[in-house]
């Protein structure tokens, strides 16, 4: 069997239709592309937003430093404490000199506080002829030692107290480094509130906050009659 292949009328109108429908076809894929366009024919910018650049800091400023109030500079010497219980001019000899050395310590340390002198032996230091004693003060419950010494004589004596230590009171130390240091506008030292120092050591040390808020330190060094010598440390 032969197949031949021809044209006739009816056929030809149907090619046509066939391809008016594949044109239609195509219009409107292309009608629908993924990229909307505007008037122009133009596709719109794109929508997506790049990441934006990082926005600079603004720098911290700086904390400035606070000016302190300074402290009142004493305009007057350290108050000599006044001591009473003073005994009669005709009272014992022992009792005379417990009382000396009692005042000393209170004089030396600032402040007037109970106070006691415990030397043994000392009753018979009215017996003519020298005498070496210890002796313990306690000043405001704070204890040190030191020597006496009594020359008793048949109608006179005289005596000398000795120590390496000293008692002291605080507020006299912290007036002491006022005087010396201008613009302290606080003090901090390192004792208790009564101690008792030896005036062979290396002294009391002091920090001096001042003005400026800078800290500084100091030395007071405190001498066997209760005076007191700041220097910088």
């Amino acid at each position: 069997m032969t197949l031949r292949g021809f044209l006739t009328p009816d056929r030809t109108q149907f090619g046509v239709a066939v391809f008016g429908v594949s044109a239609l076809v195509i219009f409107l894929v292309a009608g629908c592309s993924d990229t909307e366009r505007d008037a122009s024919g133009k596709p719109p910018a794109s929508t997506s937003s790049t990441p934006s650049a990082p926005g600079s800091t603004a720098p911290i400023p700086t904390a400035s430093t606070p000016s302190l109030t300074p402290l009142p500079r004493p305009s007057k010497a350290w108050p000599t404490p006044t001591v009473k219980g003073e005994p009669a001019s005709d009272a014992p000899l022992a009792q005379r000199i417990r009382f000396a050395i009692a005042k000393q310590a209170q004089i030396a340390a600032g402040k007037a506080a109970p106070t006691t002198v415990n030397c043994p032996g000392i009753d018979k230091a009215e017996t003519a002829g020298k005498h070496d004693l210890t002796c313990t003060v306690t000043y405001a419950g704070k204890a040190y030692t030191g020597k006496l010494t009594v020359d008793a004589k048949q109608y006179s004596a005289s005596y000398k107290f000795t120590s390496e230590s000293v008692a002291m009171v605080k507020p006299k130390v912290v007036d002491a480094v006022l005087r010396t240091v201008p613009g302290a506008a606080k003090v901090t030292c390192t004792m208790d509130d009564v101690a008792v120092v030896k005036h062979t050591s290396e002294g009391i040390a002091c920090d001096v906050t001042t003005t400026a808020n800078a800290v500084q330190p100091y030395k007071a060094q405190i001498s066997g009659n209760g005076q007191i010598l700041v220097a910088k440390a």
